[in-house]
């Protein structure tokens, strides 16, 4: 048994159309242990995984939302989970796919697709609510599983070193400052450490880029992906990366390799 997990976190925007990107022939290329996966946007039963079962990913787990062709989580393994938890127990939430749990040993992997405020003023105040309402459930489950891996689709840039034009971006959400001040609450109070930036303390590298206006070729981006690990776990991180170069989606994933 290898002596660590290698993790990824990779929002694909509808796995199907990923798949036709050949999503499943560039994980063949690499050598993950756990792939976490946000937007499916695909129940369980309208997705052909053959492929990615081939290649050792037998372990799937799906927590798909009730409205279909819609946000949606999804982990996929080589290591069989000694458990696996759906949603968060909160109704609102969980109807939408926004997290589903993994246990690996003492390693508790959360993967998690936050919701969005862009379409306007509803969606941000759920946004709002989500973040209030993760927060708490957090704190209470650290105390039964304190090692944890918090990864996702966060939809918030936290500082001006993870968005290339934070000043005209102020107004905007995912960059607002109630949500940057959640994001500062979370890495200094709520015992979390950013494994990316942990490593990375000044690079500018980003997850997610605009379909608009080439924003992706002129690396006009955001860093709203992240792979957040409880303090406990600090001194176990082996590597990360924000994996540019895979492009299946407006996001690419972010990699994590953390000691067992």
């Amino acid at each position: 048994m290898r002596q660590s997990l290698k993790i990824i976190s990779y929002n694909v925007n509808g796995i199907r159309a990923a798949i036709k990107k050949d999503w499943v022939g560039w994980i063949e290329q690499n050598d993950f242990d756990v792939i976490g996966v946000q937007e499916t946007k695909a129940q369980e039963s309208q997705v052909n995984l053959d492929a990615l079962k081939a290649l050792g990913y037998e372990h799937l787990h799906w927590h798909s939302a009730e409205k279909k062709g819609y946000s949606g989580v999804a982990i996929f393994s080589r290591v069989a989970p000694d458990k696996v938890v759906l949603g968060m127990g909160i109704d609102r939430f969980d109807q939408e796919g926004r997290v589903i749990r993994a246990d690996f040993g003492d390693l508790t992997v959360l993967n998690c697709y936050f919701p969005s405020g862009t379409s306007g003023d509803v969606r941000q105040e759920v946004k709002y609510d989500f973040l209030d309402s993760f927060y708490t459930w957090i704190e209470a489950l650290k105390q039964e599983r304190p090692n944890l891996i918090i990864q996702g689709d966060y939809n918030i840039a936290h500082t001006e070193m993870d968005i290339h034009n934070p000043k005209s971006n102020k107004k905007t959400s995912g960059f607002l400052p109630e949500e940057r001040a959640w994001m500062t609450k979370w890495f200094e109070k709520a015992g979390f450490v950013d494994s990316y930036r942990h490593q990375h303390p000044s690079e500018e590298k980003y997850s997610w880029w605009s379909y608009r206006a080439a924003a992706r070729a002129r690396n006009k981006g955001w860093r709203i992906d992240y792979q957040a690990v409880s303090n406990p776990l600090e001194s176990r991180i082996i590597d990360t990366e924000i994996l540019n170069d895979a492009v299946h989606s407006d996001h690419c994933p972010c990699y994590l390799e953390i000691k067992r």
